[in-house]
């Protein structure tokens, strides 16, 4: 009988399906938990000599970048302050962050002001740039780390706050604190370490990150030399010689084309299961992975699942969307028969008399003991099609690699049992069956305890918020709304309606507030426009004055103009307001290009960051069109185009002159608007309520359709 080893299967790995890249790595090492990351990760950026490359969902500067032990290299713990300190040590070092640019829903989750920590209280080397470049809805999930293009880190953990803990997940852990000194939950997360062509094909996709966000390219690193190795001391690698594929998941936009490389890894890798799958993830929402994971089982009687997951989800939000997604992904594979080969289950500490859940935040599966991914993305829809991801797997070549595929698994399960590894192992090869061989599986207070979601979802007072919060594609796409009506596979006649519908919900919004504010409070006695026009014209004929000086003073602190030019117009009225805005909105325009022309690019980089070029790249091409364009397409904010055509030294008769082409449309709709709102505001009637719609409408239309067209013809050049 031929031996298993003799006729290995297929490999599962196809460049354009299931992987951007597949490569070799000389070494890999699976990472788990923030302590052994941070401490692995602080040993090379140590021994970095050129560049360190760094992508997040977030960073933050007050992240203590230590391993279980403080450190004795004299640098400071937080990250902030040690590259700082890295790069003042080794002149010539460049360090570049790659940030998103957060959603507002994570702002009390974020550090306030990273630019503040990351780009103007560090050396010249140290760059921060805020990547927006994801449709709507969409973030950039991607966790990956270069250090002089020869060594990479890529999975779960993102350099922040409230994510270091050791294996051990104490309980009572004493320095398991966040920056203002209070205790966290223990932790749960993995990364992966890989050199070789891997990590080269991680720097290239961190470059191509870089260039779409700041439009400038990284200088590709060069041939190293022979005696540099940045690779971790002490950290020894699980893998020796493998093949790794790379898979991404990428949204379109911009004209980039979707990529949905992770989701085809993970059906493909469920579609080579025979014996065994071991899961570790936060999220489990995508009905599409259930549906895979049943019909393998059918085809394999003897397949198993074990999935470790958090206990429950906490927040109002996700417990309402992401835990109702779990329900429905556990319910189905009860209703199909297979509960009694699925377990759900959460890792649970005690120490003493203190006890905890353990926080999942991990993103792994195994496969048998041929496969073994390490990742960004989670078990959910939006990682599959919404968010930007980067995931890393590996594939067993032969017995050698195939015991260390094995190991990384009984690790894993060791460190949330209390037990051995070897004891897990042993276990496993006993009863051929991993749900068997964790049942009561449980020593030094760790255990894996089962997952009491219930049969019926929360309802939630927000119908679609679900799908909104979890979507199969980004929400300004075509086909969210398809899958918003209940008709995933068929796409609306009108093509792309989401952002008009929403942009023209997001300008009403403030309109109602401020008329419940208005009706709700005393603040209708005092703001009347009346009032707000004697408060102008407080000082006899210098209202219109007070009001240019205005534009004038907070356009140098980039308070929005359109804001300036509603109140101007609420004030004094439709055509009035228009004159006053107008010339107001010139002498800032004026006034901010003089200050960019006397601070210069250079200075300006400092101050707003690396994705300054974008906005250069739209006002370095000299003339009036190229300036009129900037200003009738949302390109950037006022102040920041005024700044940079000041810095790029652009002609000032082209600039003035395409400024003010570019403002009257924009400045005559916006007064329309001031004086639609004060009619609402004094009398808010359905008429003038409607009038009010129809201005936002055309604003909108116009504003989409501008879109549209300098696209087109941008791409037909």
């Amino acid at each position: 009988m031929p031996s298993r080893e003799a006729f290995p299967p297929a490999s599962i790995l196809r460049e354009g399906r299931n992987a951007w890249r597949v490569a070799r790595a000389r070494r890999a090492a699976v990472l788990s938990d923030g302590a052994t990351y941070f401490g692995a990760l602080r040993s090379a950026m140590l021994r970095a000599r050129h560049s360190i490359q760094v992508v997040g969902w977030d960073i933050d500067s007050r992240t203590r970048l230590v391993g279980e032990a403080p450190p004795d290299d004299g640098l400071p713990e937080e990250l902030g302050a040690f590259l700082a300190a890295l790069v003042q040590r080794r002149p010539g070092l460049s360090v570049k962050l790659l940030l998103w640019d957060y959603s507002v829903l994570y702002s009390l989750e974020r550090e306030m002001l990273p630019a503040l920590h990351l780009r103007w209280g560090v050396p010249e080397g140290v760059e921060l740039c805020l990547d927006d470049r994801t449709p709507f809805g969409a973030s950039h999930h991607q966790k990956v780390v270069v250090v002089d293009g020869l060594v990479a880190f890529s999975g779960g953990l993102d350099l922040t706050i409230r994510r270091w803990d050791t294996n051990r997940h104490d309980p009572a852990e004493p320095g398991r604190l966040d920056p203002a000194g209070k205790p966290y939950s223990p932790f749960h997360d993995v990364q992966m370490a890989v050199d070789g062509e891997a990590a080269a094909a991680l720097a290239e996709l961190v470059a191509d990150r870089w260039a779409r966000a700041c439009e400038e390219c990284v200088p590709v690193p060069g041939p190293s030399a022979p005696d540099h190795d940045p690779w971790p001391d002490g950290l020894d690698p699980d893998l020796t010689n493998a093949t790794l594929g790379i898979a991404r998941t990428h949204p379109k936009h911009d004209g980039a084309p979707e990529v949905r490389e992770v989701e085809a890894l993970y059906l493909d890798m469920i579609g080579a299961a025979e014996r065994m799958i071991y899961v570790e993830n936060q999220f489990l929402t995508c009905g599409r992975i259930a549906r895979a994971l049943i019909r393998r089982m059918k085809e394999r009687p003897a397949l198993e699942a074990l999935l470790v997951a958090p206990k429950t989800h906490h927040t109002w939000l996700e417990h309402r969307t992401m835990l109702a997604g779990r329900i429905r992904f556990m319910r189905a594979i009860r209703r199909a028969g297979m509960a009694g080969r699925v377990r759900l289950v959460f890792p649970h500490v005690a120490n003493g008399g203190a006890e905890s859940e353990v926080m999942v935040h991990a993103k792994v599966m195994v496969v048998d003991d041929r496969l073994l991914r390490v990742a960004s993305s989670n078990l959910c829809n939006r990682s599959m099609g919404t968010d930007t991801e980067c995931d890393l797997m590996v594939e067993a070549a032969d017995a050698g690699q195939r015991a260390a595929v094995a190991a990384v698994r009984n690790r894993l399960i060791a460190e949330h049992t209390g037990v051995s590894a070897d004891e897990v192992a042993e276990r496993l090869r006993a009863s051929g069956s991993i749900l068997t061989a964790v049942r009561g599986l449980s020593a030094n207070g760790h255990s894996l305890q089962d997952v009491e979601d219930g049969d019926a979802p929360a309802r939630s007072l927000l119908p679609g918020i679900e799908r909104a919060a979890d979507p199969r594609r980004p929400i300004e796409s075509g086909e969210f709304l398809a899958d918003y009506l209940g008709h995933p596979d068929v796409a609306p006649p009108s093509g792309r309606p989401w952002p008009l519908l929403a942009r023209a919900a997001l300008m009403l919004l403030p309109v109602a507030l401020l008329i419940l504010l208005w009706k709700a409070t005393p603040v209708s006695q005092y703001m009347t426009p009346e009032a707000m026009k004697a408060a102008l014209t407080a000082g006899g004929s210098w209202g219109p004055a007070v009001s240019v000086g205005l534009f004038l003073l907070l356009g140098f602190v980039a308070f929005p103009v359109n804001v300036l030019i509603l109140g101007t117009a609420a004030a004094f009225g439709t055509w009035p307001g228009l004159a006053y805005a107008a010339v107001g909105a010139m002498v800032s325009a004026a006034a901010t290009y003089g200050l960019g022309r006397k601070l210069g690019p250079g200075v300006l980089r400092r101050v707003l960051g690396p994705r300054i070029n974008r906005v250069s790249q739209s006002v370095n091409r000299n003339g009036i069109l190229a300036v009129t364009t900037i200003r009738l397409l949302p390109v950037a904010p006022f102040t920041l185009v005024n700044l940079v055509a000041g810095a790029m030294r652009i002609r000032f008769l082209d600039y003035m002159i395409g400024t003010a082409l570019g403002l009257l449309p924009g400045i005559a709709l916006l007064s329309l608007v001031g004086e639609g709102l004060s009619r609402i505001i004094e009398h808010p009637t359905p008429r003038n309520i409607g009038m009010l719609l129809v201005v936002l409408t055309a604003w909108a239309g116009i504003t989409w359709g501008l879109q549209k067209l300098f696209r087109h013809l941008r791409h037909e050049d």
